[in-house]
């Protein structure tokens, strides 16, 4: 019972929006004092917790790295790309990112791309360079509006293409919560196939409204950027 004093200190922590890493740092020291770990075997296990997460390693390692290539002119080398490729548009660029990205975490590859990876220093910025040519300078909504477009293709690709790897987390979470709560024997594979008509639905959709998007762009042009998300969306 008192163990849940930790989950007390991540509420009130959040609450006055204190800095989330010290946060659970701190739930995580009141956790092991009240279960009787001493403070070397905490420290011990916040070590194992971090070695043991591969992820959080390579992120670490891999953001200095796409920092300074962004510095050395990634973001400009993709803009001058994008220049030479009269017939990719916005819409088109950022449907052909949702393929690829949905294809990708299908196969269980979700680690290529990524808004910190990928969208940020080299898919925004194409699209941005994509509505210049076509349309001119950009205003600021229509800046923020096609960086907001490119994070979603990144984003929903991810979430739907994932579904279709069966060795994927949420699968494995969802075999695994009905067959403890119901008694049942749920198949992984059955139910990464169940996923792919879902998958198709989401490209579509999307991908359909990322090619409306280069409309949109247009009458944001033509009106001087004043259309808000409603008039936009029409």
């Amino acid at each position: 019972m008192w163990v849940l004093l930790a989950v007390v200190v991540v509420v009130v922590g959040f609450a006055l929006k204190l800095n989330s890493m010290l946060v659970v740092t701190a739930a995580g020291i009141v956790a092991g004092l009240i279960a009787g770990l001493s403070p070397v075997a905490i420290v011990e296990a916040f070590g194992s917790g971090f070695a043991g997460s591969r992820s959080v390693t390579v992120f670490v390692v891999v953001l200095p790295v796409i920092g300074l290539i962004e510095r050395h002119g990634l973001q400009e080398q993709a803009r001058t790309l994008i220049a030479k490729l009269r017939g990719l548009t916005t819409g088109r660029l950022l449907a052909s990112y949702l393929l690829i990205r949905q294809v990708t975490a299908a196969l269980g590859m979700t680690s290529i791309g990524g808004p910190a990876q990928a969208v940020r220093p080299i898919v925004a910025p194409m699209a941005e360079a994509a509505a210049e040519r076509e349309h001119g300078p950009l205003t600021e909504q229509m800046r923020e509006k096609t960086r907001s477009y490119a994070a979603s293709a990144d984003t929903v690709g991810v979430f739907f293409g994932e579904d279709i790897f069966v060795a994927v987390g949420s699968i494995l979470l969802i075999t695994g919560f009905v067959d403890a709560t119901y008694g049942l024997t749920l198949d992984t594979l059955q139910v990464a196939l169940w996923a792919i008509p879902t998958a198709i639905c989401a490209f579509l959709i999307h991908g359909y409204r990322m090619l409306r998007f280069d409309r949109q762009l247009a009458r944001m042009a033509a009106a001087g950027g004043a259309i808000d998300g409603k008039a936009a969306l029409r």
